[in-house]
């Protein structure tokens, strides 16, 4: 039994299979955790690899046919809890444009579940903003690279800035926000992370206020807390964006921590 496997279609990838992909970038995906072999947001998952098909490919893979697919490589894979990367590209490859009745293909990686840092964390403010915004697609050497300079600089991640001074996300991160009353989403183009989407419809259940709202570098020092969620976890404190501090706000860690544990586990 092992935690890893890679499967292309629903079997398990060959060398040959692979090597054409080790270099590709024109693809998009979502990574998930399982737990006890269901994933929180199930549903949000399928519903971005769609929209993002239809957006790069023209077309899309049925729904059914990817969940039996993430099914079978979760089996294969064993253990109940899990991390699971589902990857969806053309066949055509790069630079080139797939034939109208060319299916896309769905490879999918298993490995050991995460549950991310434990912060606080210190991001620094970095000048960007994301091609396709609205897709999670792959080859994005950006987000890598302010990483890099942003460790470099003694911070742990980055957080983007748009050119109208927004804050939007960070490097792999949803940004979220906390006024002492309402947990404030920013507004900006950015990926609407499938984390961000499970809390947002479990506080709106949980009676919860929310607001979205354009947030700068100068807006920080009003609010009461900051976290960064992903598919790692629903929230880990941020002290610091570039030289702002950020109170940790430990009740608001753990009220998105209880939003997110709210919504149950779909089968896949």
């Amino acid at each position: 039994m092992t935690t890893f496997v890679v499967q292309r279609n629903g079997r398990t990838a060959t060398a040959e299979e692979l090597a054409s992909l080790a270099f590709a970038g024109y693809a998009h995906f979502t990574a998930m955790q399982v737990r006890g072999g269901g994933v929180r947001g199930l549903d949000l998952h399928l519903e971005r690899l769609r929209h993002a098909s239809v957006e790069l490919f023209g077309r899309a893979l049925p729904d059914d046919r990817v969940r039996a697919w993430l099914r079978t490589a979760a089996r294969e894979a064993g253990p109940a809890d899990l991390s699971l990367v589902a990857t969806v590209y053309s066949p055509a490859g790069e630079f080139t444009v797939a034939d109208a009745d060319e299916e896309p293909e769905l490879l999918v990686r298993t490995g050991p579940a995460a549950a991310g840092p434990a912060g606080p964390l210190a991001l620094a403010a970095v000048p960007y903003e994301r091609f396709l915004p609205g897709v999670k697609h792959v080859g994005e050497v950006a987000k890598t690279y302010a990483l890099r300079r942003a460790v470099g600089d003694g911070f742990d991640d980055a957080a983007f800035v748009d050119r109208r001074g927004r804050i939007s996300e960070g490097s792999i991160w949803n940004l979220a926000f906390w006024d002492g009353a309402s947990v404030v989403w920013p507004v900006a183009e950015m990926l609407g992370g499938t984390t961000m989407a499970v809390v947002a419809r479990q506080l709106e259940r949980l009676g919860v206020p929310q607001r979205r709202r354009e947030i700068t570098m100068a807006d920080l020092p009003g609010l009461a807390g900051g976290v960064v969620m992903n598919s790692w976890t629903p929230g880990v404190a941020v002290h610091r964006i570039g030289s702002v501090p950020l109170p940790e706000a430990p009740t608001f860690v753990d009220l998105l921590h209880r939003a997110y544990e709210a919504e149950p586990l779909a089968s896949l």
